[in-house]
């Protein structure tokens, strides 16, 4: 009987974490899924390549346009991998089929690497960077995920009027930091959800005016801006313990994302996560660079990231 190859959504970061798992197993079904990944890849950036060639100047041209077709590329680049596409998927899975192993063990840097040639790396894993003191605080987590294109069919449940609001008002400056920053928008849309509650908890002034503070960032030595004072939870021994914290103030949500892709972009601790392209890898680098005294960080914001909240609100 003929079964059709399952076509892998671009926001199924589950399945990649599974296909990761399956090639140390040498599964012969994981390692066809690696080569339609490789495939993929390399058909993303023809069209990458295409669409830049062809006139841009249009009515409908916007960040928020580029933003959406650069999703719809990437999920045509997985649907004509799986489809059969040029035909590369299955050369490299010949070559790699007589290389007598489908995944060796991790180098020393803790990188799994392709046999024979021991490139390509599958995931680089964040190292464990010292926190400085200019460190950052966790707020309350709300469900959401990314946007899905226009054929996969959206969750049921339906979104609260603040996480779509709040997803509306921040979705251009987070087109802006992702840009400078090489992370995928709708994963810094989901940092600033865990940080601010969704916009509920920010820290404000006494007399109630809003900080514009939407990424917990704290007022360093550094720090020459406007300051805002409020409670915040610190995470001593795993246990939650609160304070009255010195935080950086913005004149604007758009002031707010220029200096979080500031931070992200020009601090060392910061390198490993700049491109991640991967949710729990962009979770994970953050807390292991950090980010947060919260233990379970990295969780709260992969669950935000993967959830149907975000997904919602941005085809909402």
């Amino acid at each position: 009987m003929n079964t059709a190859t399952p076509i892998p959504s671009i926001f199924d970061t589950q399945s990649l974490t599974a296909l990761k798992g399956d090639l140390r197993k040498a599964d012969p079904q994981a390692l066809k899924a690696a080569a339609q990944q490789f495939e993929a890849v390399f058909l993303q950036m023809v069209l990458k390549s295409m669409r830049a060639a062809a006139p841009q100047e249009s009515m409908f041209d916007s960040d928020q346009s580029r933003f959406y077709q650069d999703l719809l590329d990437s999920q045509l680049s997985q649907v004509m991998s799986a489809k059969g596409g040029t035909g590369l998927a299955a050369m490299i899975e010949r070559q790699l089929s007589r290389a007598d192993a489908v995944m060796p063990p991790d180098n020393a840097d803790g990188i799994p690497m392709m046999p024979a040639t021991r490139a390509l790396p599958v995931e680089k894993w964040q190292r464990s960077i010292p926190l400085p003191d200019n460190k950052v605080t966790p707020a309350v987590p709300l469900e959401g995920s990314p946007v899905r294109p226009a054929s996969v069919p959206p969750a049921v449940s339906s979104v609260p009027g603040d996480a779509q609001t709040f997803v509306t008002n921040v979705l251009p400056h987070a087109l802006a930091a992702g840009r400078q920053t090489g992370i995928p928008p709708h994963f810094l849309v989901a940092h600033a959800a865990l940080e601010s509650g969704w916009g509920r908890s920010e820290p404000r002034f006494a007399d109630g005016s809003p900080s514009h503070n939407l990424f917990g960032i704290k007022a360093g030595s550094n720090w020459h801006g406007a300051v805002v004072e409020a409670t915040t939870a610190e995470y001593v021994n795993g246990a939650a313990e609160q304070r009255v914290e010195r935080f950086r103030a913005y004149t604007s949500y758009a002031a707010a994302f220029e200096d979080y892709a500031q931070l992200l972009a020009q601090s060392p601790r910061y390198a490993a996560v700049l491109g991640s392209r991967d949710a729990a890898s962009f979770a994970q680098g953050l807390q292991r660079s950090g980010y947060a005294t919260d233990p379970a960080y990295a969780a709260k914001l992969e669950r935000i990231i993967t959830g149907p909240t975000l997904r919602q609100a941005l085809i909402g």
